[in-house]
């Protein structure tokens, strides 16, 4: 039995065709920061590396220098619901933030 395991022909995964399929059953959205005149810079970088998953104190960063200097920043691109769930944590610690779908 353990030898019919090893001359099974090994299935090949077509990483960009998963990409595509994923892409039409899951769209991808944007979560957008927008600027305001009531929260400080520092806690804005807090609230993003509290809230969103995997983001560096880099980035959290430049999203919130990108958000001051011009109005607004994409903070992630991902599915719909998880855009929907950084969109309701970010709004719940005061921040403004939209989502719309990326294009």
């Amino acid at each position: 039995m353990s030898n019919d395991l090893l001359t099974r022909p090994r299935l090949e995964v077509d990483t960009e065709e998963l990409t595509r399929q994923r892409a039409k059953l899951l769209p991808p959205y944007k979560v957008i920061l927008f600027n305001d005149d009531y929260n400080e810079m520092l806690y804005v970088v807090a609230v993003l590396l509290h809230t969103i998953d995997n983001l560096s104190q880099q980035e959290a960063e430049n999203i919130m220098l990108t958000a001051h200097l011009t109005g607004s920043a994409v903070v992630v691109v991902c599915p719909k619901e998880i855009a929907e769930y950084y969109q309701e944590r970010l709004l719940s610690y005061g921040l403004t933030a939209t989502i719309e779908p990326d294009a």
